[in-house]
């Protein structure tokens, strides 16, 4: 059983005192202004970019940002839209939890709240998606809400700066955290233009400054009070998450092409890529080979690229093997097709969401095809 959270130095009373303000300060000065979702109260485009934000760099998510917008102007628009359209849109931006959680949040909005996002942190956890801290921010940036946030970078810097020992990710150590940034905020009496400073000024600072592996601590507006800075222990704190060893899982996938279209199938809704279009995969190459020929392809496959793909929590190693469809057999495959399966023009890949490994496996035949 793992320790109990701890702080490495004192907790410094005297800095909780003073830490909103001197954070709103330097983040007025030197925190981040021209972001598109900032510089606005309009609820929907704020939950937008929070919901993408989750786990994915600023810099990543901007592009998907601006297409979404395009796309999708308001809750009620993207609520309409068909789960596959959304999910087109998503791909490659990873964890697709969140985008199957966007669209049923906007329903929610729309059936629950006639199109309006709730200003209450608590009704907005209440939604899909949409966890306690994620609600906190959509709060204080669209409402001025006085509500504590608590993502990965603020876990870095309260480790840091106030010397808590242990993995935030914890339940302990992040209790712990929780009840600190809860004394941290912004007394009562603060203007919601305050409010919001503070909580941008958080998320600032542990994306600009507090960063994983090289601290810019000569620009902190807490490096003579951060108890890691004096201990030396910026790479120490926050702790790392226990190691355990990451597992590899294998699987076959089939181009099975008709000229210049490939045949896709749709995921299951839950696990793994859910709801996308993908290859056809079997657990090994001769489960593959059986798979290909009740799907109307010819004798004989072609070997193609192998992929390793990472997620969190294991290692995908994919053989790719590819065959045309027999032509005798042609036009009885192609009618069979129905809504879980499609054949798709290679030319017209971005209309269907399709994972990142995916994708790179059909560039690369596109490419062998120019």
């Amino acid at each position: 059983m793992s320790a109990s959270p701890i702080f490495a130095g004192q907790p410094a009373a005297p800095l909780q005192a003073v830490f909103a303000t001197r954070l709103i300060e330097w983040q007025r000065r030197h925190g981040r202004h021209d972001l598109p979702w900032q510089n606005t109260r309009d609820p929907y485009r704020i939950w937008l970019s929070e919901i993408m934000l989750q786990q994915t760099q600023v810099s990543t998510v901007i592009p998907y940002y601006g297409k979404f917008l395009a796309r999708f102007p308001g809750v009620a628009a993207l609520a309409a839209a068909p789960i596959d359209e959304v999910m087109a849109l998503w791909a490659g931006l990873g964890y697709y939890s969140r985008a199957r959680n966007l669209h049923r949040c906007a329903q929610a909005v729309v059936e629950r709240h006639g199109g309006e996002f709730p200003a209450a942190p608590e009704q907005l956890a209440d939604l899909p998606g949409i966890g306690r801290s994620t609600a906190a921010a959509i709060a204080s940036f669209a409402f001025g809400a006085r509500a504590t946030i608590l993502d990965g970078n603020v876990k870095r810097v309260l480790a840091r700066v106030f010397g808590i020992e242990g993995f935030p990710g914890e339940k302990r150590v992040e209790n712990a955290m929780w009840v600190l940034a809860e004394r941290l905020m912004p007394d009562a009496q603060a203007s919601s233009d305050d409010v919001s400073a503070y909580t941008q000024g958080l998320m600032d600072l542990g994306a600009t400054l507090c960063v994983r592996g090289k601290p810019d601590c000569g620009r902190c507006p807490f490096e003579a009070d951060c108890v890691a800075r004096a201990s030396g222990r910026q790479r120490e704190l926050p702790a790392a998450r226990p190691k355990k060893t990451v597992p590899t899982r294998h699987t076959w996938m089939l181009v099975l092409r008709d000229g210049a279209r490939v045949l896709l199938e749709r995921r299951p809704p839950s696990g793994i890529w859910g709801g996308l279009w993908s290859l056809p995969e079997a657990a090994d190459e001769a489960l593959l080979a059986e798979r290909a020929h009740a799907l109307g392809a010819a004798q004989g496959f072609a070997r193609l690229a192998s992929i390793t793909h990472t997620f969190t929590h294991f290692k995908l190693e994919i053989e790719s093997r590819c065959a045309d469809l027999d032509s005798a057999r042609q036009a009885g495959v192609v009618q069979a097709c129905d809504g879980e399966t499609a054949w798709v023009p290679l030319a017209q890949i971005d209309d269907y969401g399709v994972p990142a490994p995916v994708r790179k496996l059909l560039d690369a035949l596109v490419g062998s095809l120019v």
